[in-house]
């Protein structure tokens, strides 16, 4: 079986697999992708920690939390994916 991806007319980039099969992460979900910011010291920036996956805010917050726990966070900020928008693009 092969590692590589492929994008429809882009063999080896893209989420799906060459075998037929679609990443987890492609397939379309009701669920909200939340991002997670995170700050350890005061003088730091807020920093992306990584994404949580979840229907409720309340929810996303509680995993967030849980999931993300290996540092004494001084501040960690959750905003839904679907909100961002790009200003420039490359």
């Amino acid at each position: 079986m092969s590692a590589a991806t492929s994008e429809p007319g882009e063999p080896g980039v893209g989420p799906w697999p060459q075998d037929g099969r679609v990443r987890e992460e492609a397939k379309p979900s009701q669920r909200t992708v939340w991002l997670v910011f995170g700050r350890r010291k005061y003088d730091d920036a807020l920093y992306q920690v990584g994404t949580v996956t979840a229907n409720t805010g309340e929810m996303a917050e509680l995993y967030a939390r849980s999931i993300y726990d290996e540092h004494p966070w001084i501040e960690m900020v959750i905003v839904p994916r679907r909100s961002l928008r790009t200003v420039v693009a490359s």
